[in-house]
């Protein structure tokens, strides 16, 4: 009788995969006959009731219809998944005849054009690029360079702090703190790339997120004269022969004298007009002569060295070489917008 049950069983799953049209249709058969709950299984639980002399036979029969019913999934399945990825090759079938699809090269981003010509001018001048961390001490960003914690020059900075002690760098001089003290009273001569971050309203004109180039000398003997004399040839390289700049009184904490760095207008070579409202020059960066305060905070004798700093907004000047007229653009990753600087890649 138990064996009848079994071929019966094993018939109707031969007829079951058999008639299977799918991979997922055979795993259905397959969870039918072969799980844990089929019925084979609780025929196979069922051995230990039998008489001995009858459990030997009838397990052998189960082991067979087991067998038979396995290898006929497998061979179907084999079967079904070549048949599927034969249906799917021939709907991804390549028509040759069709025109190629054409990717239009893209171009640099102006910001990375304006960054890499601005340091290439500084390093054909001697200068070496130093880096720092962006996440910076309150200790290098303000307290080293003359700005301690009650001075109202903190108020010129809107800050993103982190803590009581660390913040995002408002600007590169962290770098240059860093690397007075590095250098232990030795002569410096750097730039310092990079990003910074100040809490502002972003428009036409202004970032939260800006970067900046920053300069710094320190050495024997240095004067204003070298420092206009390094800005002069900055300017000559980065926007042509014709341009002069002009220096201004200003006032930063960690220079002293200070001074606003203009460059005279291109569009009107000068004499005024609507870009340089009226005035002939266009400011472009800031400057200075390092305050003795620094020099004595960050290890140097302010009466045996002097030095120089300068710091220059890359986003300002890609705004100025190429007449952008939204700060914004630098950032957006707007392809139509790039498109434009595609000569310069």
């Amino acid at each position: 009788m138990e064996n009848e049950n079994l071929l019966k069983l094993k018939n109707a799953a031969l007829k079951d995969i058999e008639e299977a049209n799918s991979v997922d249709s055979l795993n259905a058969v397959r969870n039918t006959y072969l799980s844990k709950k089929s019925e084979l299984s609780s025929l196979t639980s069922q051995i230990g009731q039998l008489p001995p002399e009858d459990r030997k036979a009838f397990g052998a029969a189960l082991t067979e219809v087991r067998v038979a019913i396995t290898s006929a999934i497998e061979e179907k399945m084999t079967y079904l998944k070549n048949k599927e990825l034969e249906e799917k090759l021939e709907k991804e079938q390549i028509d040759i005849s069709l025109p190629g699809i054409s990717y239009e090269p893209g171009g640099r981003d102006p910001f990375y054009v304006i960054q890499d010509e601005m340091i290439e001018i500084f390093l054909g001048m001697g200068f070496e690029v130093a880096d720092g961390p962006e996440v910076e001490k309150d200790l290098y960003n303000f307290e080293l360079l003359n700005i301690p914690k009650d001075h109202p020059a903190r108020d010129m900075q809107d800050t993103f702090y982190i803590n009581d002690n660390e913040l995002l760098r408002t600007h590169t001089s962290p770098v240059q703190a860093r690397t007075m003290e590095a250098k232990k009273g030795a002569p410096v001569r750097i730039i310092c790339p990079g990003k910074t971050y100040r809490r502002d309203d972003d428009d036409a004109t202004h970032s939260h997120q800006f970067a900046q180039i920053e300069g710094l000398v320190i050495d024997k003997g240095i004067n204003i004269g070298h420092l206009k004399a390094t800005l002069e040839l900055f300017a000559k390289k980065m926007f042509g022969e014709k341009r002069e700049i002009r220096l201004r009184s200003s006032y930063f904490p960690f220079t002293e004298p200070s001074v606003e760095v203009d460059i005279n207008c291109a569009n009107c070579g000068g004499k005024g007009c609507n870009m340089c409202k009226g005035t002939g020059y266009i400011e472009i960066l800031g400057a200075g002569m390092v305050h003795p305060n620094v020099l004595k905070m960050n290890g140097y004798d302010p009466e045996e060295y002097s030095g120089f700093a300068f710091g220059v907004g890359i986003d300002r000047m890609a705004v100025l070489r190429y007449g952008i007229d939204d700060i914004r653009k630098l950032y957006t990753n707007d392809v139509r917008f790039l498109k434009q600087f595609k000569k310069m890649s």
